[in-house]
């Protein structure tokens, strides 16, 4: 018997993927998926679905929410058609071009507040607080202190906590993790720049790619290049 409900941030890439295989062990599902004018929104969409689907979260349990304003703010790669989406996982320790600023923000803020109404005891969310990448909202630290705020501004009875399982994983592990559950990858969508082809280039495939090499598994997603 699981042990109540769980909003899952589900954006349909691979460390989300993993996110809601884990939670799925312990909780009933609800997912939520944000639209804010990324270059791969329809794809990472339909990833959504199809992940949702996998594990048969009926309609009323799922999501979609309209960010558009954080596509007019600009400020990103993954919105702006003017900033170039990084072709490397090296940053020289400065936050990369991809980061949206503050947006794990807001998408933290609207999953709460849906928990707080369908009476979700958890929000999953797939932050990784990976060195290359250094995106200041996928910090430990940040995520105490969101906690907290979650704490102090609802209802004394929810008890609502933001989970971050994958929080210090290698993305190698991750995808072990989510092999151990049997986690639909081949759904699932990572790439920045292409929605048919993933484009095997850009800083968000080449993480995936290296990540299922080190696992020693292959990657079932399809890609414009065999080679990294």
């Amino acid at each position: 018997m699981k042990a109540g409900l769980a909003v899952v941030l589900l954006s349909g890439g691979m460390d989300s993927c993993v996110v809601a295989a884990i939670a799925n062990e312990s909780f009933e599902l609800a997912c939520l998926h944000a639209n804010y004018k990324q270059k791969t929104e329809e794809r990472e969409l339909k990833a959504f679905n199809d992940i949702a689907s996998c594990y048969a979260v009926p309609g009323e349990k799922r999501l979609v929410i309209d960010m558009t304003y954080l596509g007019a703010i600009g400020g990103s790669s993954l919105t702006d058609s003017g900033i170039a989406i990084p072709t490397s996982t090296t940053t020289t320790n400065k936050v990369p071009s991809t980061y949206v600023p503050f947006r794990n923000t807001h998408l933290l803020m609207a999953a709460v507040s849906w928990a707080e109404v369908i009476g979700a005891e958890k929000v999953f969310i797939g932050a990784v607080e990976d060195d290359r990448i250094g995106y200041p909202d996928c910090r430990e630290r940040y995520y105490e202190i969101f906690n907290r705020l979650v704490d102090a501004g609802t209802r004394p009875e929810t008890h609502i906590t933001v989970e971050t399982p994958l929080i210090h994983m290698r993305k190698g592990d991750i995808v072990k993790r989510g092999m151990s559950l049997g986690a639909p990858f081949h759904l699932s969508w990572s790439c920045y720049k292409e929605e048919e082809k993933a484009c095997g280039r850009c800083q968000s495939c080449l993480l995936r790619r290296e990540a299922f090499s080190e696992a020693g598994h292959k990657d079932p997603i399809p890609y414009r290049t065999d080679r990294l």
